[in-house]
């Protein structure tokens, strides 16, 4: 009789360069180009001209934060990136902490960008006047039904495995900036006369008169804060660092390229909408409903342009989903495999080399990331609550840089970014500071923003989970130290 192997499956290595920043930039782009550059306009009142300065300023603190994790991903690339890095590098604690709230802010998201998907197709129906179909896609239990249907589609096509991962996110990557092509030649073909001619004729309405106010740095900080989520996705190649091929080398590479592409394109095309689309209109039309940049070039293009461009965004929103749920669910699976959270989660299916359990598990709460959307009545509060989790997340990357030769040399020996120590603990020691003064400022707008009851604040509902997810940590410690697991070895070699 035969003997059964009883190697366990494990994540396999088949991740190269292309796939890993494509990783990173469809994690990246979608809402944060098409929605938020727009909807800052309500969220954070009074911005007016200043969108594009508040990118510029917002960039800073991401391009720090991505420096880090390129730093700490050459010496670390393994699954579930931050909670490695943190844990061997800072406090086991704080490893959970920043990869938790990472966790549930992009699980959050993932919710909030099924639920938003669903107006773009409403708009291609009301664009070919299929005003029936434009009026079900409104309807508020069709639109969460819709939602959750995408939503678990993806968990679906990512527990098939990486292979075909990657044939689903790379062509559609591709078609993305494709369509996203058009908004940038359309935005820098017209100009705001074009766009009050077009307005006039349309709807016989004028741009709404409104002075440019006098800059006021705090609502220009406060817009920094809310901006700096259009760059949060790179993070999401480091914690596919266990299926990273030749990781210490491609992990950094990977995160460099996606940033620069995406910042780059992001700029270009935030500048072309406000190039064509007066921010006067913008604003006004944004404090009165949901509007995007696609929705708004429907006024200068014909019918059939302004059809692929929304569609455009739609593919954009889409290609988030695949990358992200890659991202989250191996940070589940870290957490299980270092035993802090049940070990039954770290489980890889041996067919398609996939966590399963995590997966679903992450499925489940962008499942309330949709419910919450549709109650909330407003999607900025699971935005909000991302930018919280990732200003936390990467604010503890940085002083994770700084601490490793410390706590940890034997594995700070291994970064591969910069040769010069003291070139990286100054850029760590700005990007402390930076993101520091972006969570006090987000904190205090959340803080003192005017809604319906307290719930609909970002800050207390992210301290209640974290409080409850430190709960189960510290239960999941407990056991460990009951069954004589020697902790300090655990917290300071790589799994």
């Amino acid at each position: 009789m035969n003997q059964q192997p009883t190697t366990k499956p494990n994540l396999s290595r088949k991740l190269g360069l292309i796939s890993l920043a494509a990783t990173g930039i469809c994690s990246m782009l979608g809402a944060s180009v098409y929605v938020v550059p727009i909807m800052i306009q309500r969220n954070v009142p009074g911005i007016g001209p200043y969108v594009l300065p508040a990118f510029l300023l917002a960039a800073i603190p991401a391009l720090l934060a991505a420096f880090a994790y390129a730093s700490l991903s050459s010496a670390m690339p393994r699954a579930g990136g931050s909670y490695i890095f943190a844990s061997r590098g800072l406090h086991p604690y704080w490893g959970f902490v920043a990869s938790f709230a990472q966790w549930f802010g992009l699980t959050i998201v993932i919710g909030v960008i099924c639920y938003i998907i669903i107006p773009f197709f409403r708009d291609i129906a009301t664009a070919l006047d299929w005003e029936a179909t434009a009026n079900l896609l409104n309807t508020g239990w069709i639109r969460v039904t819709l939602a959750l249907a995408l939503l678990w589609t993806f968990v679906g096509i990512n527990m098939r495995g990486l292979k075909f991962y990657e044939r689903t996110l790379i062509p559609l990557m591709l078609l993305m900036f494709g369509l996203g092509a058009i908004v940038i030649f359309a935005g820098f073909s017209f100009n705001h006369a074009d766009f009050a001619t077009a307005l006039q004729a349309k709807e016989g309405r004028s741009i709404p008169t409104a002075t440019i106010a006098a800059f006021d740095f705090s609502t220009f900080l406060a817009a920094a804060a809310v901006l700096f989520s259009s760059f949060i996705g790179f993070d999401s190649i480091a914690q596919a660092g266990g299926e990273a091929k030749n990781p210490e080398k491609l992990l950094p590479r990977a995160i460099a390229l996606a940033v620069l592409t995406v910042g780059g394109f992001y700029f270009i095309f935030t500048a072309a909408v406000y190039h064509a689309v007066p921010w006067q209109f913008i604003a006004a039309e944004a404090m009165e409903k949901d509007i995007s940049a696609p929705g708004l070039f429907g006024y200068l293009l014909s019918p059939g342009w302004g059809v692929a461009i929304i569609f455009g965004a739609a593919i954009a929103l889409i290609n988030d989903l695949p990358a992200m749920l890659l991202s989250v669910s191996r940070l589940l699976f870290a957490w299980a495999a270092d035993g802090i959270f049940p070990k039954r989660i770290a489980q890889i299916n041996p067919t398609t080399q996939t966590p399963q359990i995590a997966l679903f598990l992450s499925g489940i709460m962008a499942t309330i990331g949709i419910l919450g959307s549709h109650f909330a009545g407003d999607f900025f509060l699971g935005i909000d609550i991302m930018v919280t989790s990732m200003l936390v997340n990467f604010l503890l990357m940085c002083l994770t840089l700084i601490s490793l030769p410390k706590k940890n040399p034997a594995i700070a020996k291994n970064i591969k970014v910069l040769t010069s120590n003291n070139l990286r603990l100054a850029l760590a020691w700005l990007g402390v500071f930076f993101l520091s003064g972006f969570l006090i400022i987000h904190i205090w707008k959340d803080l003192q923003a005017d809604v319906a009851a307290w719930y609909f604040h970002s800050t207390p509902v992210w301290l209640i989970v974290m409080g409850l997810a430190s709960l189960i940590y510290f239960w999941q410690l407990g056991k460990l130290r009951a069954k004589g697991v020697d902790l300090e070895e655990l917290f300071r070699k790589l799994p």
